[in-house]
């Protein structure tokens, strides 16, 4: 089985790759890094980074030197974080990674960009009022699927061995900002319609597959304001499927063909350029409806899919891959990501016992998250942990 540790680039840099790489080999046992490319804002604790305990992250930030070359003329291109400076951390992951026989793998978040958003309102989802969604780009957007397939591209200059995908499809209404607030109870239904798109290039693509994509955006608002108007009706459940006379189910089905054919693409990309396309889908099976996740679809159209097996015990994380196999993702084709620490994990014997388990089921990659976010005895754990499974 291989194995990798999810880290950032700031960890590479703050702790020099002597140390760092050291880390990875020695205390985690690992064959392998998968490295942040391109990443969201965020605020972390990093309890042995050596210059910080506290860094904010940078929005829509690249840890990678973009070639200007590939760029030209572009308005969504990627723009290094200021926190790497003049560097190229990918080139020295990629020089250590080659000299110490390692795996070096890009982990992309390609549309959760509140960079590229806000710099251009127009790429991003807009909801059925037209108020767009500035912390995403829509995949239905031709100017983000380019910017998606170029940057596969760029990662290739590395001898990456795989790109991670994370956020290659929708997402929806509560997906990460700061101070997001909503002091009214909206319900799960009012939530469910105001995260989907109907952006031009979305209500095209469904008119493209025969459905009356403006009479769907108009029913949908007018449930949203009925909701928003009355808790009652707000809390209350509803028959989504039978919204619109039944088009909202074949709206929903044209984003999961967006996304589909954009995963495709972005594969076919990675593959000329000797890359897997590894498909993150965090929420796993039944929860990423909304966002234009088809399993099934997206299994043929990924390289492999990758989800998370957070859980406290052995029997839960074999649940959760027993169910993408229901939904026509078999354990071979997949990766999936543990977490060492307490909040999973009371020992080595604990994380050896998920590893095991997912070797029985014919899981042939194992990554552990978060390098820079764990104590060094979590990484001592992983190593136990591999050593034993």
């Amino acid at each position: 089985m291989e194995s990798s540790v999810l880290a950032f680039a700031t960890d590479l840099l703050d702790e020099g790759p002597d140390t760092f790489f050291g880390n990875l080999t020695d205390r985690a046992g690992v064959g392998g890094v998968t490295l942040a490319s391109v990443y969201h804002e965020a605020r972390d604790v990093f309890p042995h980074n050596p210059r910080r305990v506290v860094r904010y992250l940078e929005p829509g930030a690249a840890y990678f030197r973009p070639d200007p070359a590939r760029w030209a003329g572009r308005r969504l291109a990627p723009r290094p974080a200021a926190a790497i400076g003049d560097t190229d951390p990918f080139a020295l992951a990629a020089e250590q990674a080659q000299r110490r026989g390692l795996k070096l793998h890009a982990w992309t978040v390609f549309c959760h960009n509140d960079r590229l958003g806000f710099e251009h309102p127009d790429c991003a989802p807009a909801n059925a009022f037209g108020d767009r969604h500035l912390t995403e780009l829509c995949p239905a957007n031709p100017e983000v699927r380019e910017y998606a397939t170029t940057l596969v591209g760029e990662l290739a200059r590395y001898g990456v061995d795989a790109v991670r995908a994370e956020s290659l499809h929708f997402h929806g209404l509560r997906h990460g900002y700061h101070h997001e607030r909503y002091f009214e109870q909206l319900g799960p239904v009012t939530e469910a319609l105001l995260g989907l798109c109907f952006c031009p290039h979305c209500l095209a693509a469904a008119t493209a597959a025969g459905v009356p994509a403006e009479e769907v955006r108009q029913a949908v608002q007018a449930e949203i304001r009925t909701r928003l108007a009355d808790e009652q009706r707000a809390l209350a459940p509803a028959a989504l499927d039978e919204l619109a006379g039944g088009a909202l189910a074949a709206y929903v089905d044209a984003a999961a063909t967006t996304v589909t054919s954009l995963t495709a693409e972005v594969a076919e990309a990675a593959a000329q350029a000797g890359m897997r396309l590894s498909f993150m889908d965090g929420g796993g099976p039944g929860k990423g409806w909304l966002a234009g996740i088809d399993l099934p679809a997206i299994g043929k159209a990924a390289h492999q899919v990758e989800t998370l097996g957070y859980a406290r015990t052995p029997e839960a994380v074999r649940e959760k891959i027993a169910a993408f196999a229901l939904h026509g993702v078999r354990p071979e084709a997949m990766a999936v990501i543990l977490r060492p620490m307490a909040e999973d994990c009371d020992g080595p014997e604990n994380l050896a016992a998920k590893i095991e388990t997912l070797r029985e089921l014919g899981v042939p990659e194992v990554e552990f998250y978060n390098y820079g976010l764990m104590r060094l005895s979590s990484l001592d754990r992983i190593g136990a942990a591999l050593r034993s499974a």
